[in-house]
């Protein structure tokens, strides 16, 4: 049988594991141009609470009874696609379940020889492109700035930091604990950084450790965070807004400070993005992440837990910010 996550309820506020139900079928059998792929990593990333509210942004919802959306690594188990044999280790968006079918569109292979297999769902995947292409192509680092990241020590943002040391910037880090802090100096070479829950002022602390203000701001966090920074900027900077995870659980927006007023002042730039936008140039992105991993100038951290059961709890844990480095949940072993 084939165990799988689907989405019970709508969350209202923050998720609780009865908003998701483990239900269990059949497997599937392919097709022909189909595959089957068993899954032995899956990610929970924070954009899926977004997939689970019903409202259409960038990509649909899931809908009631759906299988939870995310990214899995694989391997193949039956093919009848030319390009895939059995044995194949795979990463596509196969969603929370123990196995999955495919026409194979979106499956790219991965080589277990260059690198752990989790490492497609993290430096290698999806969360090293969006730090790869968010900081260089929106943010435009330049040796010698400033550059602060906030959730400094999850997935993205511990990339992003270490790509702007790469780039011969200063780089400031915001976190959610002493602990994470302490990562983030000790083993990823940040020049500064900070408990914002042990913080009262994030202007008056961002301001000590910016003394020479924000050329710029990678924001995973939204809320009063990211209004310090802005008073902060300085002329022509650069805003990258990856992810607002304070406000994706909030019954009702949050309101704040509105200083949109100092982009004028500073003539700053915000730019949103999705990785998605830089698909046909996720070959460079890849590329260069795996050099500079293979080089030891990027340094992961990922935190497993085990079973399918354990998913919704993973991301929760995660949307609290347990974690530090990228969250994954291993279902099995590769034969």
């Amino acid at each position: 049988m084939n165990k799988q996550i689907i989405l019970a309820q709508r969350p209202e506020g923050f998720p609780k594991e009865s908003d998701f139900k483990l239900v269990e079928s059949p497997i599937p059998v392919p097709a022909a141009g189909e595959i089957i792929v068993q899954t032995l990593y899956l990610s929970v990333d924070p954009y899926m609470r977004g997939r689970m509210n019903d409202v259409k942004s960038y990509a649909p919802p899931v809908k009631l009874g759906e299988v939870m959306v995310g990214g899995v690594v694989g391997q193949v188990m039956q093919s009848k696609l030319a390009e895939f044999k059995k044995g194949d280790i795979v990463e596509g968006f196969f969603g929370w379940q123990e196995y999955a079918v495919s026409d194979g569109k979106g499956v790219r292979k991965i080589d277990p020889q260059l690198a752990p297999i989790s490492t497609a769902l993290s430096v290698l995947g999806m969360p090293g492109l969006t730090a790869y292409f968010g900081l260089l192509d929106i943010g435009k680092p330049q040796a010698g700035e400033t550059v602060v990241v906030s959730g400094a020590a999850g997935a993205v943002g511990s990339m992003v930091g270490q790509i702007a040391k790469i780039t011969g910037c200063r780089v400031v880090g915001v976190a959610g604990s002493d602990v994470k802090v302490d990562y983030l100096m000790r083993e990823l070479g940040f020049d500064a950084a900070f408990n914002y829950k042990t913080t009262d002022d994030y202007f008056k602390k961002l301001k000590e450790l910016c003394p020479g203000g924000i050329d710029v701001y990678f924001d995973n966090v939204g809320g009063p965070v990211m209004d310090a920074v802005f008073k902060l900027i300085n002329v022509k900077a650069r805003v990258c807004v990856c992810g607002q995870i304070s406000q994706y659980n909030l019954a009702k927006p949050e309101m704040g400070p509105r200083f949109l007023w100092k982009l004028i002042e500073k003539r700053a730039r915000v730019e949103g993005f999705l990785v998605f936008q830089f698909a046909d140039r996720y070959a460079e992105g890849l590329r260069q992440m795996a050099e500079w991993y293979k080089a030891g100038k990027m340094k992961i951290r990922e935190e497993i837990t085990e079973g399918i059961k354990n998913a919704p709890r993973a991301f929760i844990g995660m949307l609290q910010g347990q974690n530090t480095g990228k969250q994954l949940v291993k279902i099995a072993e590769a034969s």
